[in-house]
């Protein structure tokens, strides 16, 4: 082999060689790429290769409590069915207390439950509040949680429509938002670079802290274990296929506006490559291993639904038509394709967007109280 030529920095952040480092991603691990066969088996040996680049160890339930304590508790009645608010406050990890929303269906449990994960937006004074209308501050917090839905969610907080759907809907703030920030935009670089001088990754706390919350909601006793879903939109939907492929206590999960190959989010130009908002979803060598539908798809059989608009500017179509069909051939391989929904809509942005929820609400009720949640 020649000796390389010398080469800088172009396109304001790439290295010129960039399309170098690209080709040599073949994902090894993948399905159908990996030596590994029986599917079972491939699911066990990928989940580790995940959990070994998440930097972090997980907690172990048994030695760390979640020691819940409730509090602002309120009755709700938007027009449906009656569902009843309180926060909630425990133990997401071994590092840290947070306080969550919990919504709660009137009348007799256990009923299925949705973990409802908040998206990035570049908005941090906001988390549970961009999902769940927050009655405990109205004051300070809900003007803008408006704002929010009406931009990205058709005006409609989506944990309050799923809990008088009959769902119990927990919602916490991942690190940086909400209680637990507010982030400044330009200061997640630096948050980023801290937590991995510190040995651990931001995107690897984050991941932890999602299958602590998913354990926590399983533990409840008003929630079917059985039927736990993971929803959500944008970075959202990022961290519900994650949740999917790390837990076991997700039944499904549906994903809105959050799906691509590792080489097109890393295209000329891509938002990957401005630092900053990349580093919540970073694994640092995982791409060494494995593409992100490869990930997603360590949760085949399970149902999952996976939602994308069409003029959305932060994933280009060939990007994602490509990421849904190897999604489509894991969950074939696993015997599970009718188990799969993908789809693009035409005319929508990134956004969540009413006639989205009530499809996705429509597939939500038939995977958590059909056949489909059962086996």
């Amino acid at each position: 082999m020649p000796a390389p030529a010398l080469a800088g920095v172009v396109d304001g952040c790439l290295p010129a060689f960039h399309r170098r480092l690209r080709d040599e991603l073949t994902f090894p691990l993948a399905w159908g790429s990996s030596p590994v066969r029986d599917f079972a088996a491939w699911r066990r040996a990928a989940r580790a290769t995940v959990e070994a680049h998440l930097l972090v160890p997980a907690d172990d339930p048994g030695e760390i409590p979640y020691d819940p304590e409730f509090a602002d508790r309120a009755p709700a009645v938007p027009g449906g069915r009656a569902y009843s608010r309180e926060t909630v406050t425990f133990t997401l990890s071994r590092y840290a207390r947070v306080r969550g929303v919990l919504l709660t269906p009137s009348g007799d449990g256990p009923f299925p439950a949705v973990l409802l994960l908040h998206d990035h937006g570049a908005t941090f004074g906001i988390g549970k509040e961009k999902v769940v209308a927050p009655w405990y501050d109205e004051r300070a917090k809900l003007p803008a949680a408006r704002r929010w839905v009406r931009r990205c969610y058709g005006g409609r907080f989506v944990g309050d429509e799923l809990a008088a759907r009959g769902h119990v809907v927990l919602a916490v703030d991942a690190l940086g938002w909400g209680d637990r920030g507010p982030l400044a935009y330009a200061g997640q670089q630096a948050l980023a670079s801290a937590v991995f001088h510190l040995g651990s990754s931001l995107a690897g706390l984050t991941a932890r802290e999602d299958v602590r919350a998913a354990g926590f909601l399983a533990s409840l006793a008003r929630v079917d274990a059985r039927r736990i879903a993971a929803l959500g939109f944008s970075l959202g939907g990022f961290r519900a296929w994650q949740l999917a492929a790390l837990s076991d206590d997700v039944a499904a999960a549906a994903s809105v506006c959050w799906m691509t190959g590792v080489r097109d989010l890393t295209a000329p130009g891509g938002d990957a490559l401005r630092g900053q908002s990349a580093y919540h979803l970073l694994h640092p060598g995982l791409a060494r291993h494995l593409d992100f539908p490869d990930v997603a798809g360590i949760a085949a059989p399970r149902p999952m639904l996976f939602f994308h608009g069409g003029l959305d500017p932060h994933f280009t179509p060939a990007g994602v038509r490509a990421a849904y069909g190897r999604l489509r051939a894991v969950w074939r391989a696993a015997g599970a394709g009718e188990r799969l929904l993908t789809r693009v809509w035409p005319g929508h942005g990134h956004t969540f967007a009413v006639p989205l929820q009530d499809e996705v609400f429509r597939w939500l009720g038939a995977v958590l109280y059909g056949s489909a949640a059962e086996a």
